[in-house]
């Protein structure tokens, strides 16, 4: 499915759902990734830097889709592989998009988990939630006006089952991988992005409405730089 057919069924889905109503776990298609760009990895790798600082352009819906894909996105032919390495491919992390308001071209303010073997979103908060998020990242106010925050978030039972206690640490593994992933991505949209570590576990997974075997593991501001 090409990137115009994806987006026309993204466009009559929302038109469609009444009021994006979250009880009935709509998901949203998201537009296709693209697989080469104007960037290479070197040249990502060579420039890339931690970004504090946005501006309130909104974002693309094709440029959020690219960064959710390469977090978490499906790459093999068969659906078992992704863009971030995992051990025994048991996949324990989700990335949910925090998004403001008229932030995203074409998607409303609210929180969203990313459905990678769809491609897709699913609501799961309905509103503007930036400055609740910044407050529970300890009061981190700069993080606000980024236009979205990425939430990488474990549940270490998909992964303890086979690997016992160890498995905690190889998720803690995987979510470096998928967050360079993300710091490379943007790098080569020509977004900045930011990395938070410090937040209050329980406030934000309560101010997210996230499952709570869904841990929050970082926290990443994702928007166009300021220039200095």
């Amino acid at each position: 499915m090409n990137a115009s057919v994806r987006v026309l069924l993204f466009s009559l889905l929302l038109l469609t759902l009444p009021g994006n109503a979250i009880g009935e776990k709509s998901i949203l298609l998201l537009p296709e990734q693209k697989t080469k760009g104007l960037l290479s990895l070197e040249e990502a790798l060579a420039s890339r830097r931690t970004h504090r600082s946005f501006q309130a352009k909104p974002l693309l819906l094709e440029e959020l889709a690219q960064l959710l894909w390469a977090a978490q996105g499906i790459t093999g032919a068969n659906g078992t592989f992704r863009a971030a390495p995992s051990a025994g491919a048991l996949y324990p992390l989700d990335v949910y998009a925090v998004v403001g308001e008229a932030s995203i071209q074409g998607l409303d303010a609210g929180v969203y988990r990313y459905l990678p073997s769809q491609h897709g979103l699913e609501q799961v908060a309905s509103k503007d939630l930036r400055a609740d998020l910044a407050q529970a990242c300890l009061g981190q106010t700069w993080m606000a006006p980024a236009p979205v925050s990425l939430v990488l978030t474990a549940e270490y039972r998909r992964v303890e089952g086979k690997y016992g206690p160890v498995g905690r640490s190889f998720a803690l593994m995987e979510v470096g991988h998928a967050a360079q992933n993300i710091l490379l991505q943007a790098e080569a949209l020509g977004l900045g992005a930011g990395i938070v570590g410090a937040f209050d576990e329980a406030g934000l997974t309560k101010t997210l409405n996230l499952p709570r075997a869904h841990e929050p593991l970082i926290v990443m501001p994702v928007g166009h730089r300021r220039k200095r």
